[in-house]
C-alpha cells in the first residue's frame, strides 16, 4: 500500500479513485493534482514509483490544505462558531442538525433515541 501525506490510500483501486481516500481530496482535485503531475489516472496505486509517491507528497503539502491542517481548520471553525455563540454554533454544541434540516422527523443520528419531553401532555 502506498503511503501519501501520512495515509495508506487502496493499491487495488486506480490512481483517481485511491487518492479520495485522502480527507479534503475529492475526485475533482484529485483529477487535478494528477493532471499537474503528468500522471496516468487509470494506473494502479501499487504501481506507482517512489519518486512518484514522493511528487504527490510534495505537491499536497505545498499547494493543497488536506489531512491534519485540513480537520484542525474545520474544528477551529466550528469552536468559533460555539464561541461567539452564533446560531450555527448553538446548533453544533447542542448535536442538532446545522444546516436548517427539520427535527420534527428524521435527524436521529445526531439527536440519539427519541425521548418523551418533560411537561408535554398527551391530548385526552
Amino acid at each position: 500500500m502506498p503511503r501519501i501525506i501520512g495515509i495508506d490510500i487502496p493499491d487495488k483501486k486506480r490512481l483517481i479513485i485511491s487518492l479520495t481516500y485522502i480527507y479534503g481530496l475529492g475526485p475533482v482535485k484529485a483529477a487535478e493534482v494528477i493532471e499537474k503531475l503528468g500522471l496516468d489516472p487509470n494506473i494502479r496505486a501499487s504501481n506507482l514509483t517512489e519518486d512518484q509517491i514522493a511528487q504527490i507528497n510534495s505537491l499536497l503539502q505545498t499547494q493543497y490544505v488536506v489531512e491534519g491542517d485540513l480537520r484542525r481548520e474545520v474544528q477551529g471553525n466550528i469552536k468559533r462558531l460555539i464561541s461567539i455563540q452564533a446560531y450555527r454554533g448553538i446548533r453544533h454544541r447542542s448535536g442538532l442538525p446545522v444546516r436548517g434540516q427539520r427535527t420534527s422527523t428524521n435527524a436521529r443520528t445526531r439527536k440519539g433515541k427519541k425521548r418523551t419531553i418533560a411537561g408535554k401532555k398527551k391530548p385526552a
